[in-house]
């Protein structure tokens, strides 16, 4: 069984950096895995982020582009989101998620399987 368990969230300024990470649990490596982080504010859908696939192919929404910047650490089973020149709309719980496939597809939540509890970004406007 696979779970995958977020952490590195909290409070920073505009302008200013964090880096979440996230770790999969129960997951071998003898298969691929695609991995993601999709985000979620209060009231609105949940979106996908950036995506990650063991082709080492990258993914981002255009929101994020050029400011976030996925990687994978593979001998940790950890995802991590670098992120960037924060704007106060970047403010969001961020999900980890992952599926068994080589390469990812589009960020979209259906395309994922699992999914950890999330890891809350603040950047006060």
């Amino acid at each position: 069984q696979v779970m995958l368990v977020e952490s590195g969230g909290g409070s920073a300024q505009a302008g200013g950096s964090l880096r979440i990470s996230c770790v999969v649990y129960g997951y071998s490596g003898d298969s691929n895995l695609c991995l993601a982080w999709f985000r979620q504010a209060p009231g609105k859908e949940r979106e996908g982020v950036a995506s990650i696939g063991d082709d080492n192919l990258r993914d981002y929404t255009d929101s994020v582009r050029g400011r976030f910047t996925i990687s994978r650490d593979d001998s940790k089973n950890t995802l991590y989101l670098e992120m960037n020149s924060l704007k106060p709309e970047d403010t969001a719980e961020y999900i980890c998620a992952a599926q068994f496939q080589w390469h990812c597809g589009p960020l979209k939540r259906a395309a994922y399987r699992y999914w950890g509890q999330g890891t809350q970004v603040t950047v006060p406007s």
